[in-house]
């Protein structure tokens, strides 16, 4: 398999401005098809931006929606794949999910709503949105990819299951404040590291209704190395080229996919019923 050039696209998007947004995606394509570049990939509610509130449901779409025909068009015209947050509207009126979307030359590949929604402190997505239920790994002509949302990584029974589901990389989009940082850097190499994949982190910056985005979005190899980091604070378009073999050839020196014990997930599952 070929080496993949990801863009991490450390973007400010602009609060309820779906316009804008899809232009950054536009411009970040036309100079990534210059460079070569596989995958571009934006962070959590990048197409509205993430402090929505009540705003939500006016803005949320299908998918395939208005906004998915947009970035299709962008990924066909430049050969190239993108992943970027959106709202999507549910089947159900007033039904709203945190939505991880894919997309290749060819159009849609796949999309993920948000497991765990973060409802403490400054951050109430409960309140808006509905957690999705699945946990889908997509086979792309790049490779195997998994998709999760920002709160998610705190979860490592998810990244586990895209794992063990085959996934090669995945990508973790994210709108992380300042104030957590510390975990989220932590995170990222434990994921990696204790499924021997690559971990994509792309988080955004700005300030947006109080709430100041950290940025550092970065790549993490199955040894925990760190190929890539952005600043922290503004923003930043850094390419990082991997190779998804190295995800094989790791595998027999960190063995945790072929030493997992299934029955400690039939466990965990009675034991968070009981908690």
């Amino acid at each position: 398999m070929k080496p993949v050039t990801l863009l991490l696209a450390q973007s400010a998007p602009k609060l309820l401005d779906k316009q804008r947004n899809i232009r950054t995606i536009s411009e970040q394509a036309d100079k990534a098809r210059r460079r070569n570049i596989d995958l571009l990939i934006f962070p959590e509610l990048h197409l509205t931006g993430y402090t929505m509130r009540d705003e939500v449901y006016n803005l949320a779409e299908p998918v395939p929606g208005p906004s998915t025909r947009k970035v299709e068009k962008i990924a066909r015209e430049h050969s190239v794949h993108i992943v970027y947050g959106m709202p999507e509207e549910g089947k159900a009126k007033g039904v709203v999910h945190n939505t991880s979307v894919l997309i290749g030359p060819k159009g849609i590949i796949g999309k993920y709503r948000k497991v765990y929604l973060p409802t403490h402190t400054v951050f109430e997505e409960r309140r808006y949105y509905k957690p999705g239920h699945d946990a889908p790994v997509f086979d792309t002509a790049l490779g195997r990819i998994g998709l999760t949302i920002c709160y998610d990584l705190y979860f490592p029974e998810l990244t586990r299951l895209l794992a063990l589901a085959g996934a090669e990389l995945i990508i973790c989009i994210s709108a992380s404040p300042s104030l957590r940082r510390r975990f989220f850097e932590g995170f990222c190499l434990s994921r990696a590291m204790e499924n021997a994949i690559y971990l994509a982190y792309v988080n955004r910056v700005g300030l947006e209704e109080g709430l100041q985005f950290w940025g550092g979005s970065r790549v993490v190899a199955p040894n925990g190395s760190i190929l890539v980091q952005c600043k922290y604070d503004d923003e930043a378009f850094e390419t990082c080229k991997i190779d998804l073999d190295e995800v094989r050839r790791s595998r027999p020196f960190i063995p945790t996919i072929k030493d997992v014990d299934p029955v400690l997930f039939d466990m965990l599952q009675a034991k968070s019923r009981e908690a």
